[in-house]
C-alpha cells in the first residue's frame, strides 16, 4: 500500500504571533518575583520547626496530614483548570494575557523559588500557617499546569459536529460544558489527574522537609518522617514509611482512579465498545450496590438537579451569542490604570536590582541556559523513546494496564531526590559525572508526564477507528503514520510542555547537589539558581530565575504553541 488514508482532518496550520499580553505578563511575574525577593529580607531568623515522632502511630496521623494537603492543592487545581482553561480557549481577549501567563506561570522553577515563598509568607503570617500555605501552593503548581494544557488542548480539538449540534439545540455555556466539553476531556483528565498526583509527591515531600539556615519549616507529615528516619539512620521507620506511602498509592489507583476510568469509558467517542474495556471491582461493587442506588436517587439526583438549574438559568446567554451592550464602567480602566503605574513602578525597581548584578554573572546566565537546554532536550528525547511506545501498549490493552497503571504510579510517586545522593556515588565516577546524572534525574521529572499523556491520548483512540484501519489492512507502519501518531499528537504536545518545565525545575536540584558533607555542581542555570539561593545572593536569583524564565517561554511560544494549533488544524478528529 503506497498511500494510506489518513483517518484525520487536515486543514492549512495556524501561528499565534507574539502579542503585547507576553510583555505585560513577563513584566508581572518579573515584579511579583522582586516583591518575593525583598519580602524575604525581612524574615526572622531563627524559626523553630516541629518535633517529629517516629512511632507507628505517628505514621499514620502524618500521612493523613500529607492526604489532607494533595487533597486541598488538587481541589484547587480542579477549579483553576475548568475556568483558566475555558476563558483561554473561548475568550480571544483573555488569551492574550491568559496562554503566555500560562506559559510563565509552568516554566518558573517554583523548587528554586520555595526559600523566597515561605521566608515571604512568614513574614506576613504566622509561622505554621505560612509553611502550610506554601506547601498546599507548591503542590498545586505542581498538579495543576498539564491538567489545565490537557482541558485547553480538549477544548480547542472538540470535534466540529459536537459543536455545531450544542449551536443547533442552543445549549448554553453550562449546558455545553457539561454535555459535550467535560465528557469529550474526561479520559485525558483523569489521566493528568493521576500524573498530577503522582508529582505532587514528590514536591510534597521537598516542601514538608525543608528548612533554610536555622529556620525550621518542616510540616508534620510523609515527608518530614522519612527525612527524619533517614537522618537518625533508623531503617525500621524508613521502611515504615516508605511502605506506608507505597500503600497509599496502591488505594487511591484501586478505590478512586480506576472506577473514574472505568466510569469515563461511557464517553469516548466511538461507534461500537472496546473488545477489553477497563474494568474496576470497586466501579461494579458501587453500580450493583442497593445503598449506592439509593443514595444516587434520593440525594445525588435531587442535589445535582437544583444546581443544575441554578447554573442553567446564571448562564443564561446563548454562547454562540454576544452579550448586549451596556453602560461602560469606569472601574476596569482605573483598575488598568492603577495596575499599569504598579507594574512600571516594580519593574522599575526590579530593574534597579538587577543592574547591581555583574556583566560576568551575566555572561555565566547565558553559559549555563545554555548548558541545562542541552540537558533539558536530551532528556525529553530519552523520554519520548520509551514513553510512546509503552504508554501505547498500556492505553490500548487494559488488561496490561491493569498490572502497569499501580507500578507506573508508584514509580512516578517516589521522589527521586531522595535517592539521588546514592545514585551520585556510581555516577560521579563515569565519564561526563554530574552532567550525566542530571541528565537522568531531569529524565525522572519528564518522562511520567509523557507517559500519562501518551496513555490517555492511545485510551481515547475510537474503537471503530482501529477497526477500520484492521479493514484497510494497515500494516504497523502505516497504521501508526495514519492513526496511532495522529491520534496521539496533542497529547505528546500537552505531555512536551509540562514534561519540558518539569524538566527545567529539575535542574535546580539536578545541577547542584549536596550530601555526604560536601556540594557538587556542574555548569547549568539550575546550579546557579540554587547556588544565589544557598548564599542569599537575591539579585542573581532573580537574574537568572527570570532568565529561565523567558528562555522558556520563547520555547513554549515558538516551537510548542505552533505544534498546539497544528494539532487543533490538523488531528481534530471529525
Amino acid at each position: 500500500m503506497e498511500h494510506a488514508p489518513n483517518l484525520f482532518k487536515s486543514q492549512q496550520p495556524s501561528h499565534r504571533r507574539f502579542e503585547w499580553g507576553d510583555g505585560v505578563v513577563l513584566l508581572a511575574v518579573g515584579v511579583l518575583l522582586y516583591l518575593g525577593v525583598r519580602l524575604a529580607l525581612g524574615a526572622p531568623r531563627v524559626v523553630q520547626g516541629p518535633a517529629i515522632s517516629l512511632t507507628p502511630a505517628a505514621l499514620l496521623a502524618y500521612a493523613a496530614l500529607s492526604l489532607g494537603r494533595m487533597a486541598a492543592a488538587y481541589a484547587l487545581s480542579v477549579l483553576f483548570t475548568v475556568v483558566y482553561g475555558y476563558l483561554a480557549a473561548y475568550n480571544r481577549r483573555a488569551e492574550y494575557v491568559l496562554l503566555p501567563l500560562l506559559d510563565v506561570l509552568q516554566s518558573v522553577p517554583i523548587l528554586s523559588f520555595l526559600p523566597v515563598v515561605l521566608l515571604s509568607l512568614s513574614v506576613i503570617l504566622p509561622q505554621g500557617v505560612a509553611a502550610e500555605l506554601a506547601s498546599v501552593v507548591l503542590i498545586f503548581t505542581s498538579q495543576v499546569w498539564n491538567m489545565t494544557f490537557a482541558w485547553y488542548q480538549s477544548l480547542l480539538t472538540v470535534p466540529g459536529d459536537l459543536k455545531e449540534a450544542s449551536t443547533v439545540f442552543r445549549f448554553n455555556t453550562w449546558l455545553r460544558l457539561r454535555t459535550v466539553e467535560l465528557p469529550f476531556a474526561a479520559v485525558g483528565l483523569i489521566w493528568n489527574s493521576v500524573m498530577s498526583w503522582a508529582g505532587g509527591w514528590f514536591f510534597l515531600m521537598a516542601a514538608e522537609m525543608f528548612t533554610v539556615g536555622r529556620r525550621d519549616f518542616r510540616l508534620p507529615g510523609l515527608g518530614s518522617y522519612l527525612q527524619e528516619a533517614a537522618n537518625r539512620g533508623d531503617g525500621r521507620a524508613l521502611a515504615y514509611g516508605i511502605g506506608t506511602l507505597i500503600l497509599i498509592i496502591l488505594a487511591l489507583d484501586q478505590l478512586l482512579w480506576r472506577p473514574l476510568l472505568a466510569w469515563a469509558e461511557r464517553f469516548k467517542l466511538e461507534m461500537v465498545g472496546p473488545e477489553a474495556p477497563v474494568r474496576s471491582w470497586v466501579y461494579d461493587a458501587l453500580h450493583a450496590s442497593r445503598l449506592a442506588g439509593w443514595l444516587n436517587r434520593r440525594v445525588l439526583r435531587p442535589w445535582g438537579g437544583l444546581l443544575d438549574a441554578a447554573l442553567l438559568g446564571w448562564f443564561s446567554v446563548d454562547p454562540g451569542e454576544a452579550a448586549p451592550h451596556g453602560r461602560r464602567s469606569w472601574a476596569w480602566p482605573l483598575a488598568g490604570t492603577l495596575g499599569g503605574i504598579g507594574l512600571l513602578y516594580g519593574g522599575v525597581r526590579a530593574m534597579q536590582m538587577l543592574s547591581a548584578v555583574p556583566a560576568a554573572a551575566w555572561g555565566a546566565i547565558g553559559l549555563g541556559l545554555g548548558a541545562t537546554l542541552l540537558r533539558v532536550a536530551l532528556a525529553l528525547a530519552l523520554a519520548m523513546a520509551w514513553t510512546i511506545p509503552v504508554g501505547v501498549a498500556i492505553g490500548t490493552n487494559p488488561r496490561l494496564a491493569a498490572w502497569l497503571q499501580p507500578a507506573v504510579q508508584v514509580a512516578a510517586s517516589v521522589p527521586a531526590t531522595a535517592l539521588f545522593p546514592a545514585f551520585l556515588l556510581l555516577v560521579l565516577q563515569l565519564p561526563g559525572g554530574l552532567s550525566l546524572a542530571a541528565v537522568l534525574l531531569m529524565l525522572t521529572g519528564t518522562q511520567w508526564y509523557i507517559l500519562f499523556n501518551v496513555i490517555a491520548g492511545a485510551a481515547a483512540i475510537p474503537q471503530d477507528l482501529k477497526y477500520t484501519s484492521d479493514l484497510l489492512h494497515l500494516g504497523g507502519f502505516d497504521r501508526w503514520r495514519t492513526l496511532v501518531l495522529p491520534a496521539l499528537f496533542p497529547f505528546i504536545i500537552t505531555g512536551a510542555i509540562t514534561a519540558g518545565g518539569g524538566a527545567w525545575n529539575a535542574s535546580i536540584v539536578a545541577e547542584y547537589v549536596s550530601f555526604g558533607g560536601r556540594t557538587v555542581h556542574t555548569v547549568g542555570i539550575g546550579a546557579l539558581i540554587a547556588d544565589a539561593t544557598a548564599t542569599g545572593q537575591y539579585p542573581r536569583l532573580l537574574a537568572a530565575t527570570a532568565s529561565m524564565v523567558l528562555t522558556v517561554v520563547l520555547i513554549n511560544r515558538g516551537i510548542w504553541r505552533r505544534l498546539y494549533r497544528r494539532a487543533q488544524d490538523r488531528f481534530r478528529l471529525e
